[in-house]
């Protein structure tokens, strides 16, 4: 079965890690995707695997911190596919410090990327998506912006943001049959989480009651569902992918 025949899915960060695996994710649902980054080489790679898969993709290049460069990018998408029916906030960036060493340029980057993109593409989907009177929002947000986490004031900062902002806008849009929901990963395997040293990756596995990372696909296949017909009821929520890090 493919639930999302003929629905169009945007999906910012898509060239990797946990938005290449959303991607494709929705597109074994039969969603057409529109992925946005700034890596076009490492989109494009994203594009052949998911036409394999029968459906259609579009790449975009766009910084999602610019309202105007996400705005353009949604157009083109609605524009080449029809709608866009789902939305999902992926793109992000750590400049990991502690706070009293971190300077203000650390602290503006993470905010600009992880929390106005967030905002920027709410905006422009938004739109869009109201005149539809449906559409499905779900922005990532992380376990840190729940718990906080030493030397990521930044990140943490802007994944409590996200939280926050998601659940505003969810009773915002709701009148417009528009959910909006958060995926809060956990220790996932990324290009990021392999930047940590080997000692920290043990520290953090410690902490994990089921005793192992989570791959890019588990936080997709949830992904899947907010985005999937059996979700319809679920607004403003925030669904931790953590192995139980945080319940």
């Amino acid at each position: 079965m493919r639930p999302l025949e003929g629905q169009t899915a945007v999906v910012t960060g898509a060239s990797r890690g946990i938005g290449r695996a959303i991607c494709l994710r929705l597109a074994d649902g039969g969603a057409n995707i529109a992925g946005i980054d700034v890596a076009m080489d490492s989109l494009e790679e994203t594009g052949r695997l998911i036409r394999e898969k029968g459906v259609q993709f579009k790449a975009l290049q766009a910084d999602v911190s610019k309202l105007d460069q996400f705005q353009d990018a949604v157009n083109a998408a609605a524009e080449a596919f029809g709608s866009v029916d789902i939305l999902v906030n992926n793109a992000g960036i750590t400049r990991d410090n502690l706070l009293v060493r971190m300077p203000p340029e650390e602290w503006d980057s993470v905010i600009a990327i992880n929390l106005t993109g967030v905002f920027n593409g709410i905006k422009a989907a938004a739109r869009i998506m109201s005149k539809q009177r449906s559409g499905r929002i779900i922005n990532i947000a992380s376990t840190v912006g729940i718990s906080g986490n030493a030397g990521q004031a930044n990140y943490s900062a802007s994944k409590a943001g996200v939280i926050g902002l998601t659940k505003t806008a969810a009773r915002e849009l709701a009148r417009r049959n528009v959910t909006v929901n958060a995926v809060a990963p956990g220790f996932i395997v990324t290009p990021m989480t392999d930047k940590m040293t080997e000692e920290a990756q043990q520290a953090s596995l410690q902490r994990v009651p089921l005793g192992r990372f989570g791959q890019p696909e588990d936080v997709a296949g949830v992904v899947f569902f907010l985005a999937g017909p059996d979700a319809g009821y679920l607004t403003g929520e925030v669904i931790p992918v953590d192995g139980g890090l945080v319940m």
